[in-house]
């Protein structure tokens, strides 16, 4: 969503690191292009007016013209006003003390809020947490229906004594067109089962309007939840300024969920939502799956948009996604210095797939905004291609890729659809990880040319037959032929130097006194 941005941004910076010294022109330009940038990706006038402020009169204090690079202190700078107009510090939710914690969801109709009730119940659920879902949305057709089939996806269980709008009875004698009885009892079941947590969905409308806003106020009252979740779609450009500002006025959430983040519109609302409204963002819906939820932080969310990528949110889908006990399966492999295979292979690009999405995941290395053109065109498929074609070999072609021969291979790309030069390609590819694999799992580092087999550096042997006592002395410079013959044979005759001295002087192999190291230091020789 934010790439727009983040390119603008990106070149702007750029422009700045072939300067030494910054002259009030050179801050002028580069808030100017701040400022279009912010305009162009709908942020709210009023929130790019005082970002742009508070930027330029930073970047003209001391702080900048006695920096050491000054280029980089101005990206600091618009890094933290980022920071800072996203909410600062990120909060999650406040969950009573004595349960059931009632949360409700608020929003206009289409943003997402029934999709976004069952990601956050999933989320809750594995954090240990209880949760029911309430259908109090009894104006949109099959609303109820559809929260049925998301908490059945979630694994939550939700509570809907009304069918909707159809006029009917449900059970517990609840009519069926009072959203506010409902959620009432759906509280009070959630008590009597013991859930710990309730999240109400609530009805919206196609535009804010009083009745809207009664209805959402009578359930809040009706209620008393802990935490008031505005759902906002993060496309929706500058009318995400007056949809919030109204539903703050009326329902006083206390807190934003920021939906359709995957979206390819301009992203101006999430920068100008927590800024207008004083509200902090809380979470934000990444895509359609139940799993495409996540915590917002806001100096996360700024590392993104300034190219930085957002390695710590990467590393936190990677242990929900890896398997504990095949992970450490791979390590105690790795350790007793066991091939990597193509079973192997296969099981990480598996816990791999878990993860998401691929672009996304490669979106969030740092610097990957100058690749934005070719992570565009990287086809997803491609995963899937490399599983057929593992997938088409026996047990013995994974373990011993070697064995594969030209017959085998075209049997593998008949197999799993694709050429023998791509089930080639992907041999080779693996060839060359496999070594890598080898190299760092011997010493437990990279090797590095010319250091041997120092311990810890992984390196392998000297490649070619080992050099003659002859050839590693001083070489003759005599032009006469027996002369040098001479000198070569008094060179092997020679008594070897002592070990460990320097050019051959020191003192007889049987008289040299052991070693003194300083203590601690065996355990990188490997005594």
């Amino acid at each position: 969503m934010f790439a727009t941005l983040s390119d603008r941004l990106t070149t702007t910076f750029k422009n700045l690191r072939t300067k030494g010294r910054l002259s009030e022109a050179d801050i002028d330009a580069t808030v100017r292009e701040i400022r279009r940038a912010l305009l162009d990706a709908d942020v709210a006038v009023s929130v790019v007016r005082e970002f742009t402020g508070t930027v330029r009169e930073r970047a003209l204090s001391s702080e900048v013209s006695g920096a050491l690079n000054p280029a980089q202190q101005v990206v600091k700078i618009v890094n933290e006003e980022l920071v800072a107009i996203l909410g600062g510090e990120s909060r999650g939710l406040n969950l009573a003390k004595n349960p059931p914690s009632v949360i409700m969801l608020a929003g206009l109709q289409g943003a997402g809020k029934t999709t976004l009730a069952g990601k956050l119940a999933l989320h809750l659920r594995e954090q240990g947490h209880t949760p029911l879902l309430v259908a109090a949305d009894l104006q949109r057709p099959n609303a109820v229906t559809q929260l049925k089939v998301v908490g059945e996806r979630a694994g939550v269980p939700v509570y809907a004594p009304s069918p909707g709008n159809q006029g009917a009875e449900g059970e517990s004698g609840v009519s069926a067109g009072d959203p506010v009885a409902v959620a009432r009892a759906g509280v009070e079941t959630a008590r009597s089962r013991q859930h710990d947590i309730v999240i109400i969905d609530t009805a919206g409308r196609l535009g804010v309007d009083a009745e809207l806003m009664q209805q959402a106020a009578d359930i809040r009252d009706a209620t008393s939840p802990d935490e008031i979740l505005f759902v906002i779609d993060a496309m929706i450009g500058q009318d995400a300024v007056a949809t919030a500002q109204a539903f703050a006025e009326g329902v006083n959430f206390t807190g934003v969920v920021l939906t359709k983040l995957d979206g390819d519109a301009r992203g101006g609302a999430a920068l100008s939502v927590a800024r207008v409204t004083g509200r902090p963002i809380l979470f934000a819906s990444t895509g359609e799956k139940l799993t495409d939820f996540e915590a917002f932080h806001p100096d996360r969310m700024a590392s993104r948009i300034l190219d930085m990528g957002d390695v710590l949110t990467l590393i936190e889908q990677a242990e929900k996604a890896f398997d504990a006990d095949q992970t450490q399966a791979m390590a105690d492999k790795m350790a007793s210095g066991k091939d990597f295979t193509l079973a192997d292979f296969l099981v990480q690009m598996q816990q791999m797939r878990n993860m998401g999405s691929m672009k996304k995941m490669l979106g969030m290395l740092p610097g990957m905004g100058q690749m934005r053109e070719a992570l565009d065109n990287f086809d997803e498929r491609e995963v899937d291609r490399v599983e057929a074609i593992i997938r088409s070999m026996t047990p013995a072609e994974r373990e011993t890729p070697k064995i594969i021969n030209g017959s085998r291979r075209a049997r593998i790309a008949k197999g799993s659809g694709v050429t023998t030069t791509e089930v080639n390609q992907l041999l080779d590819r693996f060839v060359g990880a496999q070594k890598m694999m080898r190299q760092m799992s011997r010493g437990g580092g990279m090797a590095m040319p010319g250091m041997g087999n120092l311990p810890g550096m992984g390196g392998k042997k000297a490649r070619g037959r080992q050099q003659a006592p002859a050839q590693r002395g001083k070489k003759s410079k005599s032009g006469n032929p027996a002369k040098r013959a001479a000198e070569q044979r008094a060179a092997i005759d020679a008594p070897p130097a002592a070990p460990g001295s320097s050019f051959g002087v020191g003192k007889p192999a049987d008289s040299q006194a052991p070693l003194e190291l300083p203590p601690g230091l065996e355990k990188f020789l490997g005594r």
